[in-house]
């Protein structure tokens, strides 16, 4: 079989195949993207829109392309990372907070994730003033790979747990995938993901009409809250609210997404063999994401991370053209205006967005064991042993994080931030260090840097 050469000009496929990446990309992130405002709304009792959270992952994906000169291929979607976040301001019940209601403590954790999103721009200060090949000295391959093999992982448990409320269905939807990706041909190679929700779809669909359920008895589809959404509305905004309790609450966690941040640029840079933290720079970068977290938290929406689901369907899809990416981004603003098709794709169960997980974070896992592999990192000294495994217990172990209490609130910090910080400090440390930055072009190239 062929090595598929990739694409990056996506304009060669012609402009009715870019929608249809675009759209791929768009339900790649969408089953993520909406099951934070579900999270939020439902368990933590603080009204987070559907709506509203769309609308800034396409705006606030759309501002990061312009901000790293349209170059880099990566999709903005709802941060887990502040989860804790939203669950702690929804449970204060002291102070002014006794008698607030849930909207207002909404607007009070938003206000946190302005501030949040602002402290991204004092890192990308800092990384512009002491120059970017300096600040990537103390994340040599045997840190950042370890991490990006993290992220694919960490995410493993969503993946299963999702799956497992029908596997059929689940393993349907990895099968097409699959068949699409091995044995397609043309388009259907390109576009394995978006045939793997179709077709997993109309199988829900058949099986629903059918009168079968989930192994638990629930409705394989519910089409409740299509029946009652409408047509036309516009999202439900909210001005942010600023306190010093939600602020301490909220921002610190930014401590965790730059990490993480940093480690997603270097598996998207991986992915498309290209420098992005170089050109057009990290402190780009994190300004991008740090102005679309900004500007979501201040008119009611949810802090924005760069997609590892996305970085999957690049690595499937072998599209490695940024305009794809700013379609998906369209797709979402549009379907934030659209409550009734919003929901309709919100319908997806949850066994489908599981199979299609088992791809896209195993691809995930896998760009950070190329990444290890391709920059040479040799495992038979013990430091590189040590700071390794001391990466992948942090990042796999500390599931819930790690929470401290500073000016009497709880913070935590996730375990991907903590196995970033681990692995940073242990290889500023330890002796014997043999990275050379540029002695190896190709494999700092897949990286995403470059002497």
């Amino acid at each position: 079989m062929n090595q598929q050469e990739p694409i990056r000009d996506a304009r060669t496929l012609g402009i009715p195949k870019m929608l249809i990446l675009g759209l791929q990309h768009m339900f790649a992130m969408f089953g993520a993207t909406i099951l934070v405002p579900i999270i939020v709304s439902k368990q933590y009792g603080l009204p987070l829109s559907i709506q509203t959270t769309l609308f800034f992952a396409g705006v606030g994906t759309l501002f990061f392309h312009l901000c790293t000169k349209l170059k880099v291929p990566a999709f903005l979607g709802s941060s887990f990372a502040f989860l804790g976040g939203f669950e702690m301001v929804g449970s204060l019940n002291t102070g002014i907070y006794a008698t607030m209601s849930a909207s207002d403590k909404l607007a009070r954790a938003c206000g946190g994730i302005v501030i949040a999103g602002l402290l991204y721009l004092i890192l990308a200060l800092i990384i512009k003033l002491a120059g970017v090949k300096k600040v990537m000295r103390f994340l040599p391959p045997v840190v950042t790979g370890p991490i990006i093999v993290c992220i694919g992982l960490s995410l493993a448990p969503s993946a299963i747990s999702n799956a497992s409320t029908n596997w059929p269905l689940a393993l349907i939807a990895l099968a097409i995938i699959v068949v699409c990706n091995i044995w397609g041909k043309g388009m259907v190679k390109i576009i394995p993901i978006l045939l793997g929700v179709v077709g997993a779809y109309l199988v829900a669909l058949i099986m629903h009409m059918s009168g079968m359920t989930n192994p638990d008895g629930s409705a394989i589809l519910d089409f409740t809250e299509v029946a009652s959404a409408s047509f036309l509305g516009l999202p439900p905004f909210q001005l942010a609210s600023f306190d010093l309790t939600a602020i301490l609450v909220m921002a610190p966690i930014a401590i965790a997404t730059m990490m993480e941040h940093i480690g997603d640029m270097s598996a998207i840079s991986a992915t498309v063999g290209q420098r992005f933290i170089e050109d057009p720079g990290l402190h780009r970068t994190l300004v991008g994401d740090g102005i679309a977290t900004a500007l979501a938290g201040m008119f009611g929406g949810p802090a924005n991370t760069t997609y590892g689901e996305n970085t999957g369907v690049l690595e499937l899809s072998k599209v490695y053209d940024p305009r794809v990416i700013r379609i998906a981004a369209c797709f979402a603003i549009v379907l934030s205006f659209i409550p009734k098709v919003a929901d309709i794709i919100g319908s997806l169960p949850a066994s489908i967005i599981g199979g299609i997980s088992f791809i896209l974070y195993g691809m995930i896992s896998a760009i950070g064991v190329r990444n290890i592999v391709e920059n040479q990192v040799d495992f038979t000294k013990s430091r590189n042993l040590i700071i390794a495994a001391v990466i992948l217990v942090c990042g796999l172990g500390f599931s819930s994080g790690i929470t401290f209490v500073v000016a009497g609130t709880s913070i935590t910090l996730t375990g991907l931030a903590i196995a970033a910080l681990a692995g940073i400090i242990l290889n500023a440390i330890l002796p014997g260090n043999d990275y050379v930055f540029g002695a190896n072009p190709s494999g700092d190239q897949n990286r995403g840097i470059h002497q």
